[in-house]
């Protein structure tokens, strides 16, 4: 994968192709974003600047030998490790035909993505401790090609404590001419001495600009609906991509928000209770585009605040909405708007029980609005 064909983050390809140029490399990198943001793209495509043999200035020649090697996901000198369910085999490498497969159809996915594609049973995935010690053996060997040796570590935060353990010392010690790259969406849950060893490159959300064109050029969507998405999906493209498969009007949504609102502005319990009732029926898909047509409204409510309506990208039953409900949001609550439906869009997708989310939605909105 080329820097061309990661969207967006102009500014993060010039920094990373200005550091390889300049051989000032670290042994370890932490890429730490939304894999929707590219995470792992970057990672790749950082990848493959690096062992291409004909580096041109903004990018990777993408005919060498080992541009094409990369191509293919098959470069010997470049291994990948991702959580794996332990009960099926223990190691990575048992996956690599699935891994590429993924790779080459789309590098954006997330975890639950990836866990539907190796286990019908949906059981948890995890890097464990065999895995550690197959790490230790790829980066123990010489390079085939001479150049550099290169461990990408996708959704890192999944490693249990040994591996972690494991890994640590391999920091501490990296071999000569060695990359490690750690991909995650939770550098959190890293340990403390893993992360201080590592180059820590934050991947920020897509520019809405850099995402509406990619959608209109790349899927074919007309300006409009194209800029609308990119609003909704917060830069992100694996959200993205699910808003484009939707083929719901945008209307239910917003009938769903509005009466959220409304009845949690009244402190109306017995509608709160209907309206969980309600929207724990429809399909866990629905009630993730729900979540996000919320945040989009949340965010646009605030920018009304502070920019005023005529830079919202919302229609004009939207507009009329947000000019009576953006007073009730503010620098004192956003945060802890956005952290709680964020929060419902992980437990949905981690099939929690719905009518129980969004009861607990409905009180926490309810507590939020009255504190603008």
């Amino acid at each position: 994968m080329q820097f061309s064909a990661v969207i967006g983050q102009a500014a993060l390809k010039e920094q990373l192709i200005r550091e390889i140029n300049s051989e000032k490399i670290s042994h370890a990198k932490l890429f730490a974003g939304k894999n929707g943001h590219g995470s792992l793209a970057m990672a790749l495509a950082y990848s493959k600047y690096l062992l291409c043999d004909n580096k041109q200035e903004t990018d990777s020649c993408g005919s060498c030998h080992s541009c094409k090697q990369m191509s293919d996901f098959v470069h010997p000198d470049v291994h990948f490790v991702f959580p794996v369910v332990l009960l099926n085999h223990p190691l990575s490498s048992a996956y690599l035909t699935e891994w590429r497969k993924q790779l080459k159809t789309n590098p954006y996915f997330d975890l639950l993505d990836w866990t539907n594609i190796i286990d019908t049973k949906e059981r948890k995935p995890v890097i464990g401790t065999q895995e550690s010690v197959d790490i230790h053996k790829k980066l123990s060997l010489m390079s085939y090609q001479g150049n550099y040796k290169v461990m990408i570590i996708w959704c890192a935060d999944e490693m249990n404590p040994t591996c972690s353990n494991k890994l640590l010392k391999i920091l501490e010690e990296p071999p000569p001419k060695t990359l490690i790259i750690l991909v995650t969406e939770q550098p959190q849950k890293l340990l403390p001495t893993i992360k201080s060893r590592t180059q820590v490159i934050i991947i920020p959300r897509i520019s809405q600009e850099d995402l509406s064109t990619y959608l209109c050029k790349e899927n074919s969507i007309e300006e409009r609906i194209a800029q609308t998405i990119a609003g909704f999906s917060d830069g992100n493209f694996i959200r993205a991509l699910e808003l484009i498969q939707d083929d719901e009007s945008n209307i239910a949504y917003r009938d769903q928000f509005m009466s959220l609102m409304r009845c949690t502005f009244k402190k109306d319990v017995i509608a709160m209770l209907d309206w969980a009732e309600d929207i724990a029926a429809v399909s866990k898909e629905r009630q993730k585009l729900f979540i996000l047509y919320s945040l989009h409204m949340l965010r646009q409510s605030l920018v009304k605040n502070y920019i005023g309506m005529g830079t919202l990208q919302v229609s004009a039953e939207e507009a009329a909405f947000i000019n009576k409900f953006s007073p009730y949001i503010s620098g004192n609550n956003i945060s802890e708007f956005l952290s709680c439906f964020d929060e419902a869009y992980y437990r949905i997708e981690r099939n929690a029980f719905a009518k129980l989310l969004f009861t607990q939605l409905c009180f926490q909105s309810m507590r939020y609005i009255h504190q603008a």
